[in-house]
């Protein structure tokens, strides 16, 4: 990639390949992916498909498909919500399982629950959140204003 990093004051000129791999995780995460590549355009996309027993509130894997070398490049986790942190804490591990070093994850609404379990699960990840809300309820939503299911909200399902 050629371009330009750091501040208006100073430009470096960068040419290199893009460090960045960007996993959204399904369903929700799908909803954070265009606008992650209008920033980073060249990143490749590997893909996670994760659901969470509404019982259990345990994570369930379901697909996922890595893009080549991607335990060489930063990966940022798309998912809009980190809640009980179940999921987001699943994905690193499995990314770690394939060699990835260089975790971030990025989220538009997060519970000190879910940054709490992905800290203690794995303390070598950056978790990067646009707003922190209170707490979880009893169904593990956010509150509030959480946003219930954020990929039924997506698509239009239930």
């Amino acid at each position: 990639m050629t371009g330009w990093q750091g501040t208006p004051i100073e430009v470096q000129i960068v040419k290199e390949k893009d460090p960045s791999i960007v996993p959204p995780v399904f369903r929700a995460g799908i909803g954070m992916q265009e606008g992650f590549l209008t920033v980073i355009p060249t990143a490749r996309i590997s893909y996670i498909g994760y659901y969470r027993d509404e019982t259990t509130l345990q994570p369930k894997k379901y697909y996922a498909k890595l893009a080549e070398d991607v335990q060489e490049r930063r990966n940022y986790i798309l998912d809009p919500m980190l809640a009980t942190g179940g999921t987001t804490s699943a994905v690193c591990t499995l990314l770690k399982e394939a060699g990835v070093k260089d975790i971030k994850v990025l989220c538009i609404l997060a519970a000190p629950e879910g940054i709490r379990r992905v800290a203690e699960d794995h303390p070598d990840v950056d978790i990067i959140p646009a707003v922190i809300d209170s707490h979880l309820n009893e169904q593990g939503y956010i509150i509030p204003p959480g946003l219930g299911d954020a990929g039924d909200r997506l698509f239009g399902t239930r």
